[in-house]
């Protein structure tokens, strides 16, 4: 089976930097999207920012994201990161890692696309 564990969340200040992970682990494919989604209270779940394994091409969702936030990966330890910086109160909400068979184009930041999940990792900016 596969599984998805995130870690690193927290709460910080604006202009602060969290650092999360995912370790997967069970998966059956060699090639893949991995990525992060996030939902804020009230609102729909969202796409980060996502990466095709073994790692050649890398999706941000939003401009805002791509220009604080960076995905990657150490394909040794089956982890995946997101390094966030320059938080704002905006970027709270629930993080959550997320993989599928390979995912492009427009169906890339779509949640529906992704079969595994994990738990979640909480985010909270103030």
């Amino acid at each position: 089976d596969v599984q998805l564990v995130e870690s690193g969340g927290g709460s910080v200040q604006a202009g602060g930097s969290l650092r999360l992970s995912c370790a997967a682990s069970g998966y059956p494919y060699n090639w893949y999207t991995m990525g992060w989604f996030r939902q804020a209270p009230g609102k729909e779940r969202e796409g980060v920012a996502m990466v095709y394994m073994p790692g050649v091409d890398k999706t941000y969702c939003s401009i805002s994201v791509r220009d604080r936030f960076t995905i990657s990966q150490d394909s040794t330890k089956n982890t995946l990161y997101l390094q966030m910086n320059g938080l704002e109160p905006e970027d709270t909400g629930m993080y959550y890692c997320a993989t599928a068979r390979p995912v492009f184009g427009l169906l890339v930041c779509r949640d529906e696309s992704y079969a595994y999940w994990g738990q979640g990792t909480q985010v909270t900016v103030s």
